[in-house]
């Protein structure tokens, strides 16, 4: 069953190519005309809300999710979901460009590039959605649309511009949800990125997590080595850090509908 939205056919961009975005608003936002909603901007946009348009025809249930925190008593920030849908330059557009520029950066790039459709696009997406999208849906709903309202969230490749986007714009986002992330593509080079640009754990919250099974097998001992770099850059594990195993989760959207409450929890508790 699918939930609620609208639906922005073909949003323009002068750094990207044009793409679909689905936002949904909380049921009280009609009804209350004064009150302002924090924003969650997600990636594959047509995984979150409708299984019609789902990659596996299951699509992330983040509404029911939602609300049954709500129905829990949960205390969270009441949010607009931004669903941003993927082209067929994804991996172009999600995978982090500045830790390239690394010494080793560019022997690691040859082994990535017959995978690209053309030149690393993250850089450029992350200013659409900072300069042009973010702005529209400010100006179009009512949002609070500060840094400490603002968070983004992605699985596997969406989970890495995640993390990039929140590095690179630090005084935009505040949280970042980042599940099964994709860490085997980009290795010990984002690793080295990260060291040198995490954050502020004062005003900062990141959520990991991953699975056991098909591609999550994998993630692990990366994972662990993130989870190194978090705390050596001060952050607190159940805090302002999140990190999850999910034993026999597999690498879908099944998998992540089954889990988003908890990343949600975290990240929007009050």
């Amino acid at each position: 069953m699918s939930t609620l939205y609208k639906r922005f056919e073909n949003f323009s961009s002068k750094f990207v190519q044009n793409r679909h975005i689905d936002i949904w608003v909380p049921e009280n936002y009609e009804q209350e005309n004064n009150k302002r909603f924090a924003v969650l901007y997600m990636h594959d946009g047509q995984n979150i809300f409708d299984p019609q348009f789902a990659y596996t025809g299951i699509d992330w249930g983040i509404v029911p999710a939602l609300e049954k925190l709500k129905t829990n008593g949960e205390n969270l920030k009441e949010v607009i979901i931004v669903g941003i849908w993927n082209t067929d330059k994804r991996l172009d557009e999600y995978l982090p460009n500045k830790p390239f520029h690394a010494s080793r950066g560019e022997t690691a790039l040859d082994k990535i590039k017959p995978h690209l459709k053309g030149e690393i696009l993250s850089d450029l997406y992350l200013q659409f959605l900072v300069t042009e999208l973010k702005p529209f849906i400010d100006q179009s709903y009512r949002t609070l649309s500060g840094q400490e309202n603002t968070y983004i969230m992605g699985s596997s490749m969406g989970g890495l511009i995640s993390l990039y986007a929140l590095c690179e714009y630090p005084d935009v986002f505040c949280g970042a949800g980042c599940l099964s992330t994709h860490w085997p593509i980009i290795r010990t080079l984002f690793r080295d990125y990260l060291k040198e640009n995490m954050p502020d754990p004062s005003t900062h919250k990141i959520y990991f997590d991953f699975g056991t099974v098909g591609l999550d097998k994998e993630y692990e001992p990366h994972q662990n080595r993130i989870d190194t770099v978090m705390k050596n850059a001060g952050y607190t594990f159940g805090e302002n850090w999140l990190t999850q195993k999910f034993e026999g989760a597999e690498h879908n959207e099944a998998a992540w509908r089954e889990r988003i409450h908890i990343p949600l929890k975290f990240l929007l508790k009050k």
